[in-house]
């Protein structure tokens, strides 16, 4: 996320919760009801949102991670078109050895 992002959020964020307030007064709400009631479910929504990102990290379903496996698919891609048709053969072999190891 870039900082202008970043920034945008928590604007939005700061407006949502200035609309919530209003809403809540327009429907009946005194001052202080309609604080607690906003904060309340801007302190929600904020705890869900940390928790879809707990879940992010825990199950490795982030920018970086997709990344890093696109980078080495490439990399070992590349190592496998540099390879002759003897080395091949022979890392062939080789994973066929440890198959039957394990």
């Amino acid at each position: 996320m870039r900082r202008i992002d970043a920034i945008g959020v928590g604007i939005a964020i700061f407006i949502a919760g200035g609309l919530i307030y209003a809403i809540l007064q327009l429907a009946g709400f005194d001052g202080i009801t309609a604080g607690i009631w906003s904060q309340a479910v801007l302190t929600t929504g904020l705890i869900v949102w940390l928790l879809t990102y707990v879940f992010r990290v825990g199950s490795k379903n982030m920018t970086i991670h997709q990344q890093m496996k696109d980078y080495q698919d490439a990399y070992i891609q590349k190592r496998l078109e540099e390879m002759s048709e003897e080395e091949l053969a022979q890392l062939q072999t080789e994973i066929e050895a440890e198959e039957e190891k394990n």
